[in-house]
């Protein structure tokens, strides 16, 4: 028995089937709530804070807040507050003026302005430094900026997302977080349920990013078996929507033909256990092949498709770099040939290719 593809349904009421597109098409009651609650705050201008654990889908979340908004034909702009070093974050946020600090070799417009008349994502924002928390609450304030090393007040019409997957009470307690700056921007708040609270999605889940996948790969979208099902099921999820999304990814790596059996699920948990694969739906590996085989197959082949890059190499099979680099220093003490690291930039067809 397979899952078919998912047929779309119109969006309806919190105690029904509720869908904001294929990745917020939900079964669950509380997930429900949550895009109920999201669809009509999307029709105001109110500032929302989104949290929930790493990986719950914040982000698409806001992109349809966005979408569902009057702003929706305007700008969408995102910037992960964490991801920007220190120094930096505020020429990022703001812009800044030509000369205002070494290597400023010329004006820059900063993410506030490129968002003017849409929306603003602060990814993250438990990350951002307490001195820029000022400056912000300032901004969120006045709805002006000043661009580091300029005079002149720009005006700025933007709506505020902000996601964190942080306690921010519990920080302004510890006092890491400006208490004033929280209530502004907890004027909505939304929190979204882990994946593991909200199993009766996975099925619809599995079959939207399949499909995405599917076409990012270039190729039709297989089926998903009742077994891959089951194996979904008892797994607990806890990079939520993200890690099954490695997951998935991992199964079509594998290159099923028409459907995700079980034993194209690799789950962390799996890796080191032994089985006998079908020779029939495992073609990277012969029949007597273990997970274990089978894991530094597909280890070695998707570092191949990413020309040696270890970190883009990591980031596709949903594992962190320091893992990566232990499993090569294994392999290569095994005697197994590893593809040098490279530091150049990925092939775009690369992982289109290897998927077949």
């Amino acid at each position: 028995m397979t899952m078919p593809m998912r047929q779309q349904t119109p969006m309806e009421t919190p105690q029904g089937r509720h869908t904001g597109g294929p990745l917020l098409t939900s079964n669950n009651p509380a997930m429900c709530r949550v895009l109920h609650l999201a669809s009509g705050v999307a029709r105001t201008p109110a500032s929302i804070l989104l949290t929930g654990e790493s990986g719950t889908g914040k982000e698409v979340m806001a992109r349809f807040i966005h979408a569902s908004s009057p702003r929706a034909e305007r700008p969408f702009v995102a910037v992960n507050c964490g991801a920007i070093p220190e120094n930096l974050i505020e020429s990022e946020l703001f812009g800044h003026e030509r000369g205002a600090f070494s290597g400023a070799t010329e004006r820059r417009i900063g993410r506030f302005e490129s968002a003017n008349t849409g929306t603003l994502l602060l990814d993250e924002i438990s990350e951002m430094p307490l001195p820029l928390q000022t400056r912000l609450l300032r901004v969120l304030q006045e709805r002006e900026i000043h661009r580091v090393g300029g005079v002149s007040a720009i005006s700025v019409d933007v709506r505020i997302i902000a996601t964190s997957n942080r306690d921010l009470r519990k920080m302004v307690e510890a006092g890491t977080f400006r208490e004033d700056l929280y209530y502004r921007l907890n004027v909505f708040p939304l929190h979204l349920p882990p994946l593991n609270q909200r199993k009766e999605d996975l099925a619809g889940l599995s079959v939207a990013i399949l499909e995405s996948l599917s076409e990012r790969f270039g190729r039709s979208a297989p089926s998903i078996s009742e077994s891959a099902m089951e194996r979904l099921m008892t797994w607990t999820w806890p990079g939520n929507v993200r890690e099954l999304h490695n997951v998935l990814e991992r199964a079509l790596i594998l290159d099923p033909a028409e459907v995700v059996e079980g034993q194209h699920i690799l789950l962390d948990g799996d890796m080191e256990r032994p089985v006998t694969p079908s020779a029939t739906v495992t073609p990277l590996m012969a029949p007597s092949a273990s997970l274990a085989e089978l894991e530094q197959d597909t280890i070695l082949s998707v570092l191949e498709a990413c020309g040696g890059n270890r970190t883009h190499a990591a980031s596709q099979l949903g594992i962190s770099i320091r893992t990566l680099r232990n499993r090569l220093r294994d392999y290569r003490s095994r005697g197994v040939a590893v593809p040098a690291p490279s530091r150049g930039v990925t092939s775009p067809n690369a992982l289109r290719a290897l998927a077949g």
